[in-house]
């Protein structure tokens, strides 16, 4: 049940049609594993501790570097070789003293990410390296875990949600092996503007609310590319790869 203060924290939130008591007590009782706290799991962090989802495990190796601070909204100057999991956690707590917060410091890895993946309700792929999100998605695929997946280069971003947990469900692999994933995501040599970041974290954050409060929803996998430069989104459907060797167990 929640309790007085809850129910003035959440006020705003407990009014949206399709949430209400239940779905914030549901969210209270969620685990959500974030991996990678850069310019995609800072939003998306905030925003869930925001909401009051009850326990967040955030994963990631690096510190903060003064490179980091223009579009990683939750670190600031002081911070700087500080490691970004650890303060991500401190800040998140201090914004919402009803949630947990989880750090850690340790190079992502499947063998890592399974150990937490019992834990956990769903992953959040907030990681900027493509090697890395394929093996994520290994991971969240032999689990069935829902993925939400996000990158962003220059002035475009990118997001998936894949729900492993239900039958059928196309995976990030299958998407590469289409043609439909673009070119390599990777900021560090092509750059990104911060706000994209932004825009894509919160959707994550957003699509993971929707899928911890039960909400019904299509059930196609879609690709949704932002252009930040144009403001317009560009959608296409996914379908799973009979040739997917990661979702399918069926291919040659």
């Amino acid at each position: 049940m929640l309790n007085s203060e809850e129910f003035a924290r959440y006020a705003r939130q407990l009014m949206v049609t399709d949430l209400g008591d239940e779905a914030q007590e549901a969210f209270s009782t969620s685990t959500v594993g974030i991996v990678g706290l850069g310019g995609l799991g800072c939003p998306a962090s905030i925003y869930l501790a925001g909401a009051g989802i009850g326990k967040l495990i955030l994963m990631d190796k690096d510190q903060v570097e003064l490179g980091n601070l223009y579009r990683q909204v939750l670190y600031r100057d002081e911070d700087i070789g500080q490691p970004k999991a650890e303060v991500a956690a401190e800040r998140l707590r201090a914004m919402n003293h009803h949630i947990q917060c989880e750090a850690v410091v340790e190079s992502i890895d499947s063998q890592e990410l399974t150990a937490y993946l019992d834990e956990v309700d769903l992953v959040l792929d907030c990681t900027d390296n493509l090697e890395t999100r394929l093996e994520i998605n290994r991971t969240c695929v032999a689990f069935q875990k829902p993925l939400i997946s996000a990158a962003a280069v220059g002035w475009e971003g990118q997001i998936s949600t894949f729900r492993f947990d239900q039958s059928l469900s196309p995976c990030l692999a299958c998407v590469i092996k289409a043609g439909n994933g673009g070119p390599p995501m990777d900021c560090s040599t092509a750059g990104v503007i911060g706000p994209v970041l932004g825009t894509m974290g919160s959707i994550q954050a957003t699509q993971a609310m929707k899928i911890l409060a039960e909400m019904e929803e299509d059930e196609s996998t879609w690709m949704h590319r932002y252009d930040g430069r144009s403001s317009r989104w560009l959608s296409s459907r996914i379908s799973p790869s009979p040739e997917c060797r990661v979702c399918n167990p069926h291919a040659d």
